[in-house]
């Protein structure tokens, strides 16, 4: 459940709907503190999940840049290595 909300913006190609909602899922989750809610909660936290999706693609949506789009294997090959020197191979 802690594991980091990676930036979405800026990302050729760019992010797509699921990576929004994984990232609103994931955003609700740790501010809920519930990784699965009850059924009591469960409208609750699915309704705060829409509605943080919807401000995910809304904000990436307005966003501008002058800086050329990123490449999502380069960006995640040297996350790899930054791990490796970090944490040794495994």
């Amino acid at each position: 459940m802690c594991r980091n909300i990676k930036p979405l913006f800026n990302f050729e190609p760019p992010a797509s709907k699921n990576e929004m909602h994984e990232a609103a899922l994931q955003f609700v989750r740790k501010i809920s503190g519930f990784n699965r809610p009850s059924q009591a909660n469960e409208a609750a936290f699915y309704d705060a999940v829409e509605d943080i999706e919807k401000s995910v693609r809304k904000l990436l949506n307005a966003l501008d840049t002058k800086a050329p789009p990123r490449d999502r294997e380069i960006v995640a090959a040297k996350a790899r290595e930054r791990a490796r020197e970090r944490y040794g191979t495994t």
